[in-house]
């Protein structure tokens, strides 16, 4: 009965992957579409609060789970539209810090969820009610006093909202924008008509996104290709160690704790480093020290003390992967252009979801060898972040066509 239970769980967190998996696929076109970044948190957040309400009130195991798969098909996106939606306004010097920040938030949710789960112990439906208002709450009272982004208006040539939003963000921090500045897009010329000499723009191809724009592109089918392998490969570490302490031999709630508290330093110490290093170099780094701490753990034996020695080889695994985990949120949102952004970060998180789907198929493979696995996968992430271009101080470009010419400018 008991090995029975365990199947269920383990097919039910799978099947609630592949439908996160889904929802940012979806989303991310919509968030780059006509939707917008806001608008898409809206759809979610509601989708997110009614299918978690009516869960609380599902008549039986089938309802149920129905009801849990449509909360994960707009839950996955939740993250990834706000998270652009909070960073795309910031310019280069404050971005990695901005976005960093967006994980405590985070971080700080799941250690709420834990206090509120205790205070419902035995009963389920309630705990649904409480956790599932907090969404439908953030759109009523939070929501109407966010702006759009102001790239998303731009490439949807709508630069008289995105000065409007650039205006309020300035007239927020004690500052004015001369009357006579305007913005364009950086795929349009320098003459009165923002479209470059005998040169006609076409607003639906530049104002439109889809991850089928990205495959045309060589540069950025090259990036998407290399983003969703390290995705992939950084999630079956971060979501495999978290689960590997079944196979730790130790107390299990103590290595829980363990874990959980390495992530918190993992976040500040890469706040801290972003912008003085670069995206690139500590995206290599905190992979390496994974895959290296991950490596020596499968070499050890679990007798004795030294089970406390594997312990301490996971926590420095899990301490790299969390701040490589974050970081790549970062770092792949600098490497598209705004029109296909959140398209981008859909499929990288696709990826990621992919992860945390064949993450359990490695820890039911004993005690040492999803550590080997953990360690190989950290290494060649690491090694294929070198050839991934540094982001760090360079401009987030807004088209195809801007970052198609601003990367030969730079190779020039």
């Amino acid at each position: 009965l008991s090995s029975t239970k365990k199947k269920k769980k383990k097919r039910s967190r799978n099947n609630f992957s592949c439908v996160v998996l889904a929802g940012a696929g979806v989303f991310g076109h919509l968030s780059d579409s006509f939707l917008g970044r806001k608008g898409s948190l809206q759809v979610v957040c509601v989708l997110n609060g009614v299918f978690g309400m009516l869960t609380a009130m599902a008549p039986n195991y089938w309802a149920y789970a129905a009801l849990r798969l449509l909360t994960g098909f707009s839950a996955g996106s939740v993250g990834l539209c706000s998270f652009v939606l909070a960073t795309e306004p910031v310019g280069p010097s404050r971005r990695g810090a901005a976005g960093m920040s967006t994980f405590y938030f985070f971080s700080g949710g799941i250690a709420a969820l834990a206090g509120i789960a205790a205070l419902f112990p035995t009963s389920w439906r309630m705990l649904y009610v409480v956790t599932s208002l907090p969404s439908l709450v953030f759109v009523v009272a939070v929501l109407p006093f966010v702006s759009e982004s102001p790239r998303w208006y731009l490439v949807r040539r709508r630069a008289d909202d995105a000065m409007r939003v650039v205006r309020a963000i300035a007239s927020s921090n004690g500052r004015s924008i001369p009357d006579d500045v305007s913005l364009k897009l950086d795929d349009e010329g320098d003459d009165d008509n923002g479209a470059g000499a005998g040169k006609v723009v076409d607003s639906s191809a530049s104002a439109s996104g889809s991850i089928i724009d990205v495959f045309r592109s060589r540069t950025t089918r090259f990036r998407l290709v290399l983003s969703v392998v390290i995705n992939l490969l950084a999630s079956v570490v971060y979501y495999g160690l978290s689960l590997n302490v079944v196979n730790l031999k130790t107390n299990l709630y103590v290595s829980v704790l363990v874990n959980s508290l390495a992530e918190m330093p993992a976040y500040l110490l890469t706040a801290l480093l972003l912008d003085r290093f670069g995206r690139k170099p500590l995206a290599i780094g905190t992979m390496l020290l994974s895959g290296i701490s991950c490596s020596a753990g499968s070499l050890i034996a679990g007798a004795g003390a030294m089970r406390v020695a594997r312990l301490a080889c996971g926590v420095v695994g899990i301490f790299g992967m969390a701040a490589t985990y974050n970081l790549l949120f970062i770092y792949t949102a600098e490497l598209f252009p705004t029109a296909v952004r959140n398209a981008a970060l859909g499929c990288t998180s696709q990826a990621s979801q992919m992860g945390a789907i064949l993450a359990p198929l490695v820890v039911v493979l004993g005690e040492r060898v999803p550590f080997a696995l953990f360690g190989v996968s950290g290494l060649v992430g690491g090694f294929l972040v070198f050839c991934l271009p540094e982001t760090k101080n360079k401009p987030m470009y807004d088209t195809m066509a801007g970052l198609e010419e601003g990367e030969k400018t730079l190779l020039k």
